[in-house]
């Protein structure tokens, strides 16, 4: 949500939800794999926050507040979070390594959990970080989205919103600047763990450039393809993959940044489907009107196959057969929340 963050659990066919970090600009979340009672969450303005419960109570780590001090060298120093991840390959002290990405552009890596940070410098110094710049205040830009590779301790992939989609394979320590064929503008970026070598990008390319909204690569982000066909939008938001299938993909779209973010009547947006050798195809039966509804963010989780999520102004939406059909799932839902923009999305079975 805008102004906290809810936690939902699911007891038999009930389910409950707790506000936290009441008053904070949530951004981002990430769950440990190894510990899933681990779980971060980022803030614009007030740092990062962990929980070692599933969610039920929260502490501010990483030096909140040392954008004002001296770099010491083990905190983040930006208080703006905007991407989070945690490695499935890679761990320090039973521990997924944890990444935090933030306003502006800067890259930090933990190997305890987060209690310290290192910055990775070099990221920074790639040649196109010149050009790098968020269109709504274009004197900066943050790093959306992080990746690690599900396959290949060590490969990561960052996406700049806006300007580059770069890669390391090292674990931040040196990059790959961008290639000229990849996405832009990317918002979420997914690879799969049975699907090596694929990368799955939904972007804002394709407001300015219709057909280059949805792209997706072979080859470790070398080269691209963008197989488009059946999309009537194609500003592209959030993007999930069936967690058995890595054919099955949905995605939000939206004709415009505008009509996708906007927080009331004036947003528009679509979920898509995508089968193997079979165009995009919208679904419609039991999502939201397309008018009125915030882009939604997508999600899906490796021990619910054939099953997604998706979070928008109006609720949660679960479908259990593959993206074809959705219900609302029966979550005590404030008023406030149909005028806000949703931000993150994370999902475990503890």
């Amino acid at each position: 949500m805008e102004r906290e963050l809810l936690v939902a659990e699911q007891h038999g066919d009930q389910w409950q939800a707790h506000s936290h970090l009441e008053g904070l600009q949530t951004t981002c979340l990430a769950v440990d794999l190894f510990h899933p009672e681990r779980v971060y969450c980022g803030t614009f303005g007030r740092g990062l926050w962990r929980s070692e419960d599933a969610g039920h109570s929260w502490q501010p780590i990483g030096d909140i507040g040392e954008a004002m001090k001296p770099y010491k060298g083990d905190g983040i120093y930006q208080p703006y979070i905007t991407a989070l991840a945690v490695s499935s390959t890679e761990q320090s002290n039973g521990y997924g390594v944890v990444y935090a990405g933030t306003e502006p552009s800067t890259l930090f890596r933990s190997e305890d959990g987060g209690s310290t940070w290192q910055e990775l410098e070099k990221l920074r110094a790639l040649p196109s970080s010149s050009s790098w710049s968020f269109p709504p205040r274009p004197h900066t830009s943050h790093v959306r989205w992080i990746t690690p590779d599900p396959n290949m301790p060590g490969r990561l992939f960052v996406a700049i919103e806006a300007g580059a989609l770069v890669r390391s394979l090292d674990g931040g320590q040196t990059w790959e600047d961008r290639v000229s064929d990849a996405p832009f503008d990317t918002h979420t970026l997914i690879m799969h763990p049975q699907a090596p070598e694929r990368l799955y990008s939904s972007a804002g390319d394709g407001f300015s450039i219709h057909g280059r909204g949805y792209s997706e690569s072979f080859d470790g982000g070398q080269t691209w393809q963008r197989p488009d066909e059946g999309l009537e939008h194609h500003y592209l938001w959030g993007l999930a993959v069936d967690p058995v299938n890595p054919d099955i993909i949905v995605a939000s779209a939206s004709p415009s940044p505008y009509a996708a973010h906007h927080h009331r009547e004036d947003a528009q947006s679509a979920i898509y489907l995508k089968q193997a050798g079979k165009p995009w195809q919208r679904v419609t039966a039991g999502l939201p009107d397309f008018q009125g509804t915030v882009i939604p963010v997508l999600g899906s989780h490796a021990e619910e196959p054939g099953v997604f999520y998706a979070l928008c102004n109006h609720g949660v939406y679960r479908s259990s057969d593959a993206g074809l059909h959705w219900r609302l799932l029966p979550l005590p839902w404030k008023t406030a929340f149909l005028g806000q923009h949703h931000q993150a999305l994370a999902l475990s079975t503890i």
